[in-house]
């Protein structure tokens, strides 16, 4: 959610830092139905002040044995009392009209953001690692997992239906290794504090992190205010909601396994083989409250602490920074972390670093005090993947295929699967 000054102040450059998103916003009717409470609110100080005004005459009236003027005071009074209740009223309703026009609102890209209307204008911040190469094309993840019975994706469908994935055998190990070890170097390496959140939300958490109402479409609704997650970002995120940090708490930084579940309604036929696109899915995720001076300088060692995991396991990957036009709805400014998929034969998405300033702590109410007596502000708050399952088990997978068929385990994760390979 934005700044209403800055919305009321400033239209026409609101106006175009979402056009730089191919976005639009309901400007003019937040402006329309902001004038009209603004006026409403004025006039309710106006009769409240006039009301106590005659309130105070009233007792001196009757003092000076003005009977008649005290109960013609009296019968104001009660008029302007009826007409501030119906003007509260109105109030009301035109500030839940505003909230849901605000709700609307996309955030602004950061100025630093390059201009693009697509993906195909991201810019490739920096690589790591070679790109691996093979006497062979390597097999894609789907034939490796089918070989070694790491997969069952023909009966998790059946149990599920599509999208749903059943891991098996050394599949299932190497799947919960892959969380357990990546929640483990981010806490030990990085200084994250572990959380392990609800897998429900309710309706107020998923408009707090902007999920709601606009992805409403991609969410699993369990009943009228109950959601599956879609990722930790929701419930970790919400754990301030509507408190008031310590400044001298920030920066928080927060660490957390999930399962992850979303229907994905708008990427139908994208990436069905394997389990590059699943409706649910493991992930850790990262989430950062900052003092706002200090935001990008945390977005930057967000980033660097989702590369640490790749880098540990020896896997080859980019970094990207998105354009405006690839933005999306909540962000200020992401980086996306890019795996080499050798398989698949191009780089997947694994890892998603956004800094949304104060766009979902406005939403969600969360605010800190610099110190005692200051007024709040609203923190500036971060997430990023640290990693989503899938991509890098598939990665893994292809990546470390031997010549006999075998999966070489990275080293980092030996203590967690208990082999060093991955044999039929």
């Amino acid at each position: 959610m934005l700044d209403r000054d800055l919305i009321r102040n400033h239209p026409d450059l609101v106006r175009n830092a979402i056009a730089r998103k191919g976005l639009n916003a309901p400007i003019d009717e937040f402006l329309k139905v902001d004038v009209t409470r603004r006026q409403i609110q004025t006039d309710l100080q106006d009769k409240q002040a006039e009301m106590n005004r005659i309130s105070k005459s009233i007792g001196m009236l009757m003092g000076q044995g003005k009977k008649d003027e005290a109960e013609a005071a009296k019968a104001q009074t009660k008029d302007l009392k009826d007409a501030i209740s119906l003007g509260e009223g109105q109030q009301r309703e035109l500030e839940a009209q505003l909230r849901d026009i605000e709700l609307q609102f996309p955030n602004l890209p950061h100025d630093s953001v390059p201009n693009g209307k697509d993906e195909t204008e991201n810019v490739v911040v920096r690589t790591w690692g070679e790109m691996p190469t093979y006497e062979e094309q390597p097999l894609a993840h789907w034939d490796v997992a089918d070989k070694l019975k790491l997969l069952d994706l023909p009966r998790g469908a059946k149990i599920s239906g599509s999208g749903f994935v059943l891991y098996t055998g050394a599949g299932a190990r190497l799947q919960r290794s892959l969380f357990s070890f990546m929640v483990d170097h981010q806490t030990t390496k990085n200084g994250y504090y572990e959380v392990y959140p609800p897998y429900l939300v309710n309706r107020a958490s998923l408009i707090g992190t902007g999920n709601l109402p606009k992805f409403e479409e991609d969410l699993y609704k369990v009943d009228d205010d109950l959601y599956l997650v879609p990722t930790a970002e929701v419930p970790v995120t919400n754990i301030y909601r509507d408190e008031i940090l310590n400044g001298s708490d920030l920066t928080i930084k927060l660490a957390a396994y999930s399962g992850c579940f979303r229907r994905e309604a708008g990427a139908a036929g994208k990436d069905t083989r394997g389990v590059l696109r699943i409706h649910q899915f493991d992930k850790v995720e990262m989430v950062k409250f900052t003092k706002p001076e200090d935001s990008y300088d945390e977005l930057e060692s967000l980033v660097r602490d989702a590369e640490s995991i790749l880098q540990t396991l020896g896997l080859h990957y980019r970094v990207i920074e998105l354009c405006a036009g690839d933005l999306g709805a909540k962000g200020a400014k992401c980086y996306d972390v890019e795996l080499w998929s050798p398989g698949v034969g191009r780089y997947l998405e694994i890892s998603s670093c956004s800094n949304f300033e104060a766009y979902q702590s406005r939403r969600a109410n969360i605010r800190f005090r610099r110190a005692q007596g200051d007024k709040p502000e609203f923190v500036h708050i971060l997430n990023g993947s640290g990693l989503a399952c899938p991509r890098l088990f598939s990665a893994i997978l292809e990546t470390f295929q031997q010549p006999d068929g075998s999966i070489l385990i990275p080293e980092a994760l030996r203590p967690y699967v208990g082999t060093d390979r991955i044999t039929a």
